[in-house]
């Protein structure tokens, strides 16, 4: 994965781009040496969706053997 600190990517973005997009790289940008954000190809941001959407129906699935709250509980739970 590359590593770009974000003065040198605000001057090469569309370079950068470009090999995320047409060469499938991940480009992660830094500010002093910490991860800000990273650029990922379209692919990899649909794969994680795809993965979050599973997780959340495991999630789903296994709650429903699980026995309900009262509303007043799950509002007290939440400070609401």
């Amino acid at each position: 994965m590359t590593r770009v600190p974000i003065s040198k990517a605000r001057e090469h973005l569309a370079d950068l781009g470009n090999r995320v997009a047409l060469q499938g790289e991940r480009v992660v940008i830094e500010r002093r040496g910490k991860n800000l954000f990273a650029l990922v190809p379209v692919e990899d941001v649909e794969l994680l969706e795809r993965l979050e959407d599973k997780l959340d129906l495991d999630a789903i699935r296994s709650a429903k053997g699980e026995p309900s709250k009262p509303w007043s509980q799950v509002k007290k739970t939440l400070g609401l």
